[in-house]
């Protein structure tokens, strides 16, 4: 494209841009600002069809601006330092005891008229379990966030090349049978709640320990533990990810990858006949985790925003939402059971958890819905609060020392080819300097 042509481009989409900053802006009461997760709902069924069901229970128009983050951190930073005035967000678990904690997060308003109230569908073990994220006794944590999605960390394994048996305890992360051949999730809070579950386990039998309070309360010491066992199978892993594991264990590019249970059934799902994949929570149990919906201190349309969160939780919309994008709502209505319960499984799971009485024999698929006998073994993963730093410097520790020989030979060799150029270049500018000498003594 010519420079006239782009200049004129750009500046006309200033203008269009400005003017719909500002109507936006001047309409800010009829618009809902949704930030959420990439890939995190289904855009077309349920969040397109929000402003026709929003005006039929309201009489209200709605416009929806929906944006989206990677991580949650980022989420943070924007309501946190930046004042953003998002009205509905959707934090995961440990941002969402820290948002409490900081008075970051306005009240739900529950009151939605003649429409029912679905956010009383939400399974009652997701209610106790965001309870933990209270900061203190006085909050009703339910008061301040609804949940959206939850799942468990496991290990994603390719069954022709492991043997499952092999991977009944965390331990088996430091087997020197799977040199170079696991993928680690690069989230320092998921990896230190499993691995503290296997570097206390002893005590953990010994009842000294209790699974929720090693996750919850983070100690230099336990920090430590973590730390020595996680440089202890460095030579095991193949790379940090946080997302294209996934996609590398279904090409069986490699053996092992501690997942999310979410990616781990998208990968099942996806992988090719010729690939066969398994999910597995060791023994020493793991983390259940949660992302849920809130409203944060600088909304302008709560209204709206409690209407959507309502929304969101309807036994169709949730439904809808899991088979879009692969994770398991927290809503636990007779229809979700339904939906759940699938009779081409063999397997049967005890739900009564999650759904209550007589769900003590489901079909269910455990990527999903784990068995109540593992949902016994995991505790919610928690904010780090004041031991954060403590956390990264051991995170960043491990990562460091993690450069195995065939990285520090290709290291070796880059800096050597470095030096090289740098000597090749000095050794031709002097050269030509002496050449210059030379003609210039010559001249005279």
């Amino acid at each position: 494209m010519k420079k006239g042509y782009l200049l004129f481009f750009l500046l006309l989409s200033a203008t269009f841009g400005f003017q719909s900053s500002n109507a936006v802006a001047a309409d800010r009461a009829h618009t809902l600002k949704v930030y959420n997760w990439q890939d995190y709902i289904d855009m077309d069924n349920v969040l397109n069809k929000f402003p026709d069901w929003y005006k039929e229970q309201t009489g209200e128009d709605v416009v929806i601006n929906y944006q989206t983050f990677d991580i949650n951190e980022n989420m943070l930073t924007q309501i946190e330092m930046g004042h953003e005035d998002y009205d509905v967000i959707c934090p995961s678990e440990y941002i969402i005891e820290r948002m409490l904690r900081n008075n970051l997060l306005l009240p739900i308003d529950k009151n939605f008229g003649s429409t029912p109230d679905y956010t009383k569908l939400v399974a009652p073990f997701a209610v106790d379990k965001f309870q933990q994220m209270a900061p203190d006794s006085t909050y009703t944590v339910s008061d301040y966030t609804v949940g959206y999605m939850w799942g468990t960390t496991g290990i994603l394994y390719n069954a022709d090349l492991v043997d499952g048996s092999q991977l009944n305890s965390w331990g088996c992360l430091q087997n020197p049978e799977f040199k170079n051949r696991i993928l680690m999730k690069d989230a320092f809070r998921d990896v230190y709640s499993v691995v503290v579950l296997y570097c206390y386990k002893d005590e953990i039998a010994a009842g000294t320990e209790t699974r929720d309070d090693l996750v919850a309360r983070v100690t230099p010491e336990r920090i430590k533990r973590v730390e020595d066992f996680l440089i202890g199978m460095k030579e095991n892993i193949a790379g940090w990810e946080v997302d294209f594991g996934k996609e590398e264990m279904t090409k069986g590019k490699t053996w092992m990858d501690l997942i999310w249970s979410g990616d781990a059934q998208w990968a099942i799902d996806e992988a090719p006949e010729d690939v066969h994949l398994e999910y597995i929570i060791p023994e020493e149990g793991s983390n259940v985790w949660f992302d849920g919906w809130c409203i944060p201190k600088y909304a302008q349309n709560t209204k709206a925003a409690s209407y959507f969160i309502n929304y969101m939780c309807m036994p169709e919309n949730a439904i809808l939402n899991m088979e879009e994008i692969g994770y398991v709502s927290v809503i636990a209505d007779s229809t979700i059971l339904a939906w759940a319960n699938d009779e081409d499984i063999e397997e049967t799971a005890d739900l009564t958890y999650f759904f209550g009485e007589g769900a003590d024999s489901i079909h269910a698929n455990q990527v999903f819905y784990p068995d109540l006998s593992i949902i016994n073994r995991c505790a919610l993963m928690h904010d780090c609060n004041e031991h954060t730093e403590d956390m990264l410097n051991m995170w960043n520790h491990v990562k460091g020392d993690n450069l195995n020989k065939t990285m520090l030979i290709i290291l070796g060799c880059i800096l050597s080819l470095i030096a090289v150029g740098i000597i090749v270049r000095m050794v031709v500018k002097r050269r030509k300097q002496s050449k210059q000498n030379k003609h210039h003594k010559n001249k005279k």
